[in-house]
């Protein structure tokens, strides 16, 4: 058994990891519930006009990139490279606030 405490940035960083991943899927529902509570989402939603402009391709791209960073970051050993965890986390955070601006941006 491992008794040895880890040092406090591994710690933090795990649990900023663990964080947006489970924080991602809430974040897809929450900005499409927002974008659909607007005029020109329910027209999208309900007629097929005005819809977003901006391609699924980059959504599910933002999508695929927070969860695999996230899971990165959270696999790495912890007393390994803490500057790449911190980049990873950072990544995936970055790609997390960036998938949450481009649906909200489809308004």
């Amino acid at each position: 058994m491992n008794t040895v405490p880890q040092p406090a940035p591994s710690r933090a960083l795990t649990a900023w990891s663990l964080a947006g991943l489970v924080l991602l899927v809430p974040t897809v529902v929450i900005a499409g519930t927002a974008v659909l509570s607007t005029q020109r989402g329910s027209r999208c939603a309900t007629y097929g006009e005005q819809c977003s402009t901006v391609p699924g391709d980059a959504l599910y791209g933002c999508f695929g990139v927070a969860l695999a960073a996230g899971l990165v970051a959270l696999v790495w050993p912890r007393a390994r490279w803490t500057d790449a965890r911190f980049g990873a986390v950072l990544l995936q955070w970055g790609a997390q606030l960036t998938l949450g601006a481009l649906i909200l941006n489809g308004t």
